[in-house]
C-alpha cells in the first residue's frame, strides 16, 4: 500500500492532532486510579516487557507474542554465541554456515533472514548492504536480557520487521555497586575472559562490561580445516538522573575481531553509539529524543581477492507517550539515513528514510484495544504505510485470549537492488498482511501461550547465492506454543511450533525453512550446586527453491552443571551437542559442482570460574 507525497505530509499533520485532543479529554473525564482487572495477587511469570508497544506492559497485557530470555537464563546457559540461546525458541528458525562465529539466519516465523529487526538498548543495527544483522558477533556475556517479539511490527518500528523484532539490553546499573570477572576454557583450543562493573554515585549511573573469546574452531565443511574465530567486544553507558523523573544516558557497545570461512577470512566490526534525553514536561507526557549512530564493518580476503563493506545507519528518532486514566497515546517520528562505502561500486551509495508512527492504546476493564499506524517515505523505494489493531480480553484473572491484524513491508537492501552481477533495480519492497489469534494462561509458578497465525506475503525477497529475486506470493501458516514453570527448585520450559511457509505458485517449501521446531529446558537448582539439560530438535529443510536438496533434521542435547564452590565465586561446565551430532542447517555452493553441507560443531566442553563481587 502506498500513498502519496501529499497524502503523506496530511498524514503527519493530522494524526497528532487526532490524538491529543482525545488524550486531554479522556484525562479530564478518567478516574484518579483504577484497578486493571482484579484484586488478585499477580502472577509470577508474567515479566515486563517493553519492545511490543514502546512502553513497559507485562507480556500478557502486551497483545503480542513474546518470549523472555532474561539474566537467569543467560547466566545459566553460559552460551558462547547468541544463536545457542534463539535456536528453538519460538517461532524462530536459524540457518548458519558453520559453528564460532560463522554467517548465522534468523527467520521469524518463516519470514526472510532480514526480515526481523535487532535492537541492542534500542538502536537498530544490522548491515545495510546485506539487509540483515550480523547476528555471529553479538557477544551474549555483554547482555542480561533479550525480548523476542513475534509477529509484524512495521507500524512501530519501520522497514523490515515483516516476522518480528529481537531486542537485546545490555547491562544496567543497580542502586548498589557490583562487579564480576570470569575466565574460561574449552575444547578447539577455546579460550575466554571477561569483566564488567556497574553501580551509582548520587544522581549518576555507570556501567561498563569487557568480553574476549577466541576458539581455533572446528571444520564447517566436511574433511575440511578447523576455522577459527576471535571476538572483542565492550560496552559502556552513562546516565544522569533529573529530579522530575527524566534522565540523559550515552551508550556505546562494540565487537571487533575475525573470523575464518571456507576460502578466506574477515575483519569485522559491529558498534552502536546513542544518546538519548527521556524528559516529563507534564505528569501525563513523557518525550523522548535519541540520536544514534550502529556500523557494520566488514574486511574479507578470499582467493579471488579482498573487499570491504562498511555500512552505517544514523537515526534520529523523537517519541511522546501521553497518558489519560488507563490509556495511552504514542506520537513519534523518526529520520535515518543509510550509508554505503567500500570496494563494491554500488550504483545508489546512500538514502534516507522519513517516518512518523502513532499508537493508541486503550483499556476498558477486562478489554484491551492497540491501533498503530505508520507512514515511512524514502528516496529508494518510495512510501508506504502500515497499520495494526489488536484486542485483548481477559476471560477471567488467569486466562487471556487475543486477536491481531497487522501490515507490514520489507526494504530491498543495497546488494538486493544495486550489487553488480546480482542486484535487480526493478525489486519491489516486500508486503506483508498477518491474522495471529493466541489464547494464555498465567498463574503463580507457571504460564503457557498458544498463538496461531497466517501471513500473506507479495514479493518476498529471496536468493539462490547467486541473484536477488522474488517470490510473487507466498503464504505462511503456524502455531506456536510455550510453556514454563518454577517450583521447588525446577525450571522447566518448552517451546513447540510447526511453520508451512511456502510458496503459492508451486506450493513448495521456503528455502532453509525448518517447518518442526522443539525446545525444552530443565534446571534444577541444589544449593550450591546446579544441573540443567536443553534438547533441541528441529525438522527437515530444503536448500533450494525446487526442494531437491534436501537437508535432514536433527536433534541436539546439551548437559550443564554449576557449582558455588566459596562465597560469590562460582565454576559452571557447560557441554553441548553431548552425543557429538553432525547436522547441517544449510549447504556451500559449489561453483561447477555438486553442494556440500555446512556442518556444526561436535561435543563442545566448556568450563568456567566467575567472581560476582559488591
Amino acid at each position: 500500500m502506498s500513498f502519496s507525497r501529499a497524502a503523506t505530509a496530511k498524514l503527519f499533520l493530522t494524526v497528532p492532532l487526532i490524538f491529543l485532543p482525545l488524550a486531554t479529554g479522556l484525562a479530564q473525564a478518567a478516574e484518579p486510579s483504577t484497578e486493571r482487572l482484579t484484586e488478585a495477587e499477580p502472577a509470577t511469570l508474567d515479566p515486563i516487557v517493553v519492545t511490543a508497544t514502546l512502553g513497559p506492559r507485562t507480556a500478557g497485557e502486551s497483545l503480542s507474542s513474546v518470549t523472555i530470555i532474561d539474566e537467569e537464563d543467560i547466566r545459566r546457559q553460559n552460551a558462547r554465541e547468541l544463536k545457542d540461546l534463539l535456536r528453538g525458541q519460538p517461532g524462530l528458525d536459524l540457518s548458519t554456515n558453520g559453528s564460532f562465529g560463522k554467517n548465522t539466519s534468523v527467520f521469524t516465523r518463516g519470514t526472510g533472514s532480514d526480515a526481523t529487526v535487532l535492537l541492542v538498548d534500542g538502536i537498530r543495527l544490522r548491515s545495510a548492504t546485506t539487509g540483515a544483522p550480523a547476528w555471529q558477533f553479538l557477544s551474549p556475556q555483554l547482555l542480561e536480557r533479550i525480548e523476542i517479539v513475534r509477529g509484524p511490527k512495521s507500524s512501530l518500528y519501520g522497514a523490515d520487521a515483516v516476522g518480528g523484532v529481537i531486542q537485546a539490553f545490555t547491562m544496567k546499573a543497580d542502586d548498589e555497586p557490583e562487579g564480576w570477572i570470569e575466565a574460561g576454557a574449552g575444547n578447539f583450543d577455546s579460550q575466554q575472559v571477561g569483566a564488567g562493573v556497574a553501580g551509582r554515585e548520587g544522581r549518576n549511573a555507570y556501567s561498563f562490561a569487557v568480553n574476549r573469546f577466541e576458539t581455533d574452531g572446528t571444520a564447517i565443511i566436511p574433511d575440511g580445516d578447523d576455522k577459527g574465530y576471535r571476538n572483542t567486544s565492550g560496552v559502556a553507558r552513562l546516565s544522569h538522573d533529573f529530579d522530575n523523573g527524566g534522565q540523559a544516558s550515552l551508550l556505546l557497545m562494540r565487537a571487533q575481531g575475525d573470523t575464518e570461512f571456507e576460502g578466506g577470512e574477515s575483519d569485522f566490526v559491529i558498534q552502536t553509539l546513542g544518546a538519548k534525553l527521556d524528559t516529563l514536561p507534564t505528569d501525563y507526557w513523557r518525550s523522548s529524543v535519541q540520536f544514534s549512530e550502529s556500523r557494520d564493518e566488514l574486511d574479507s580476503v578470499r582467493s579471488f581477492g579482498p573487499s570491504t563493506f562498511d555500512t552505517r545507519t544514523r537515526t534520529a528518532r523523537w517519541d511522546n507517550t501521553l497518558t489519560a486514566g488507563n490509556h495511552e497515546f504514542v506520537v513519534g517520528f523518526e529520520h535515518l539515513t543509510d550509508e554505503v562505502s567500500g570496494t563494491t561500486d554500488y550504483e545508489e551509495d546512500s538514502r534516507t528514510n522519513n517516518a512518523i508512527f502513532t499508537q493508541a492504546l486503550f483499556n476498558f476493564g477486562p478489554t484491551d484495544l492497540l491501533f498503530s499506524l505508520r507512514g515511512d517515505d524514502n528516496e529508494a523505494y518510495g512510501q508506504e504505510t502500515t497499520e495494526g489493531v489488536a484486542i485483548g480480553y481477559a476471560l477471567d484473572s488467569n486466562h487471556r485470549a487475543r486477536a491481531s491484524y497487522a501490515t507490514a513491508f520489507k526494504a530491498p537492501s543495497f546488494n538486493d537492488l544495486y550489487f553488480p552481477g546480482f542486484g535487480n533495480p526493478d525489486l519491489k519492497p516486500e508486503r506483508a498482511e498477518t491474522v495471529e489469534f493466541g489464547v494464555s494462561g498465567r498463574y503463580q509458578v507457571w504460564f503457557w501461550d498458544l498463538a496461531i497465525y497466517q501471513s500473506d506475503i507479495d514479493d518476498l525477497s529471496i536468493t539462490d547465492g547467486q541473484s536477488a529475486q522474488s517470490v510473487p506470493e507466498a503464504r505462511i501458516r503456524g502455531v506456536e506454543f510455550g510453556a514454563g514453570l518454577d517450583i521447588n527448585d525446577w525450571s522447566v520450559k518448552t517451546a513447540l511450533a510447526y511453520t508451512d511457509p511456502k510458496e503459492r505458485n508451486d506450493d513448495t517449501v521456503l528455502r532453509r525453512r525448518s517447518r518442526q521446531s522443539l525446545r525444552l529446558d530443565v534446571d534444577r537448582d541444589l544449593g550450591a550446586w546446579s544441573l540443567g539439560a536443553s534438547l533441541v530438535a528441529k525438522g527437515h529443510r530444503y536448500d533450494d527453491e525446487e526442494n531437491n536438496e534436501r537437508i535432514p533434521g536433527f536433534a541436539t542435547l546439551d548437559l550443564r552443571a554449576g557449582w558455588a564452590f566459596a562465597r560469590d565465586w562460582t565454576a559452571q561446565l557447560t557441554v553441548e551437542n553431548v552425543t557429538d551430532k553432525t547436522y547441517s542447517t544449510a549447504n556451500r555452493f559449489v561453483f561447477g559442482g555438486d553442494d556440500e553441507p555446512y556442518i556444526s560443531a561436535g561435543t563442545t566442553g566448556f568450563l568456567s570460574v566467575r567472581h560476582d563481587f559488591r
